[in-house]
């Protein structure tokens, strides 16, 4: 089982709908271009992504149903991922969600509410030694104390490990190599707080490096003790944003394992990122390597 990097977090399939003119709108018919069903969430997204990249990896998380199965087993055969921990049952149809997508918009459905509400554990424990056999971890927040568990195993075995939208006073945070925060993190988390003065909190809660992301406009980034750096995403044409925020995770994943300097890794990420909002379906048309190195040198 021994791989590059190790993944736990949501692994979903997901039900893509890319519009043809336009946006949904009340009462009005909406004609579907295109449709997928792929896998996706952010552990699901950054394992295709970094199998593209050329890293191994070895991934955990919640449970896979017997709808969305088959379509995994399918999709990673023959790829750099190793899914042999994860636990497939019979009892559901398994996590799915539905997302409409039109250039830069989208807006996914599910039933993550009724699945975190329910008391279920729906999702594994991470183990110690999955963690031990890789160089790198990227760990999803969303899973409580079994998050925790693999945040904890890897400062046990100094293993570097990369999270997303983790508050600035969480164990998360203040243990990780990189966090990367989401406009959508910050404004649900610190209304009305301008995300120059998020990032402040952030940095100085934190011997590893901050980055929050805003979209289209330049992202901040920086560690303790030095000051707020910014950087302005790559530009390309949009066909769809799905996956743009777990392609950055990725991207600062394979970063970390290749030991880049923090402003190497952010624009790397951002690369990554700006590659894969280029093209529809991404898990069809992840970015690879060399696209990513033209993307940066401005030969793309």
């Amino acid at each position: 089982m021994k791989a590059d990097i190790y993944l736990f977090g949501m692994v979903l399939g997901t039900h893509s709908f890319l519009l043809k003119d336009g946006f949904l709108r009340p009462d009005e018919y909406s004609e579907i271009c295109e449709h997928y069903f792929l896998p996706g969430g952010e552990t699901g997204t950054a394992a295709t992504v970094l199998a593209s990249l050329g890293a191994s990896v070895v991934m955990d998380g919640n449970h896979i149903g017997t709808e969305v199965a088959p379509m995994l087993k399918s999709f990673y055969s023959g790829k750099s991922v190793d899914m042999s921990p994860m636990t497939f049952t019979e009892n559901d149809a398994g996590v799915m969600d539905y997302v409409v997508i039109s250039g830069n918009t989208r807006t996914p459905m599910g039933f993550f509410q009724q699945l975190f509400s329910s008391g279920k554990c729906w999702w594994n424990v991470p183990k110690k030694e999955h963690i031990a056999s890789c160089k790198v971890a990227a760990i999803d927040p969303f899973f409580g104390e079994e998050s925790l568990t693999a945040a904890k195993y890897c400062i046990e075995l100094y293993i570097p490990y990369v999270t997303i939208d983790s508050r600035h006073d969480s164990f998360l945070h203040r243990g990780a190599a990189v966090n990367v925060v989401s406009n959508e993190c910050t404004s649900q988390q610190y209304p009305g707080m301008p995300n120059e003065e998020v990032f402040a909190l952030m940095q100085s809660e934190t011997d590893g490096l901050t980055i929050i992301t805003q979209g289209a406009d330049e992202m901040l980034y920086g560690r303790k003790g030095g000051k707020m750096h910014r950087m302005e995403p790559f530009t390309v044409n949009v066909k769809s944003t799905l996956g743009a925020g777990d392609t950055f995770k990725a991207g600062c994943t394979y970063g970390v394992l290749h030991g880049m300097t923090d402003d190497e890794l952010v624009r790397f990420a951002s690369a990554c990122s700006g590659a894969a909002i280029s093209r529809f379906p991404l898990p069809l048309h992840p970015p690879a390597l060399d696209e990513v190195e033209r993307l940066m040198n401005g030969t793309l």
